[in-house]
């Protein structure tokens, strides 16, 4: 069953800057290509850092204000004051950048930006090159797939090339990335694997189980996963 990756989703023609590249410059590719943010590279296309708004924020929000003078001032208060002052992209980026490899798969991507606390990544080759970037608006488009796709991955892909179910066993439906399973397997088990992989289809929201079996393996199933109950059985 086909994976959807980070290659599948993410754009490849992406905004950068350079080390040297000054504040105003990076103002105006942020707001000349409708980004929030920007790699910044080297000669090799190597990622360095991200320069984001809110990077840039700083300087709009601290610079002439009073320094205020603080004992133990907090890490982040220390960074913003720099990036206040700073003009060039090298001062102004939060590194070492947070990137993504082209094959990882959108739910490692998805842990990645939720774990990091960030809205979008660089996706970079073995090393370490600028290939594209993906953001979560990207990670959630996947939800967009028209249902008849959808079924078609469903059908083709789980039921017949994993399962081997044949045409008549099983009736999908799809409304709105809601898939339906309904119809007689020969057991427990495979209904467990229908409803799983399912579920692991690109574009799925949710599978609603209308399936029945002719023979309760579940023991046997738990048997063969060390004596426990497989994951979403109760």
């Amino acid at each position: 069953m086909r994976t959807w990756q980070v290659r599948d989703v993410m754009t490849t023609d992406v905004a950068t800057v350079r080390e040297n590249t000054a504040y105003r410059e990076v103002v105006d590719v942020l707001t000349g290509r409708r980004v929030t943010a920007v790699p910044v590279v080297d000669g090799g296309r190597r990622v360095l850092g991200v320069v984001s708004e809110a990077d840039l924020l700083h300087k709009v929000e601290l610079l002439g204000q009073p320094h205020e003078r603080r004992v133990f001032p907090g890490r982040r208060r220390r960074q913003a004051r720099i990036k206040a002052g700073a003009t060039l992209a090298a001062d102004l980026m939060t590194a070492p950048a947070i990137t993504v490899g082209p094959d990882a798969t959108l739910v490692e991507a998805a842990r990645l930006m939720t774990g990091r606390r960030v809205k979008r990544l660089p996706v970079v080759d073995d090393l370490g090159r600028l290939v594209g970037i993906v953001t979560r608006g990207d990670l959630l488009a996947v939800h967009l797939r028209p249902d008849d796709d959808i079924r078609r991955d469903v059908v083709q892909e789980v039921l017949h090339r994993v399962l081997a179910v044949p045409d008549t066993a099983v009736d999908v439906t799809v409304h709105e990335g809601v898939v339906t399973l309904t119809g007689q397997l020969d057991r427990w088990s495979t209904v467990h694997l229908a409803l799983r992989l399912t579920a692991q289809v690109s574009g799925v929201v949710q599978v609603v189980d209308a399936l029945g079996y002719a023979v309760d393996d579940a023991p046997m199933a738990a048997l063969r996963l060390g004596g426990s109950t497989p994951a979403g059985i109760a």
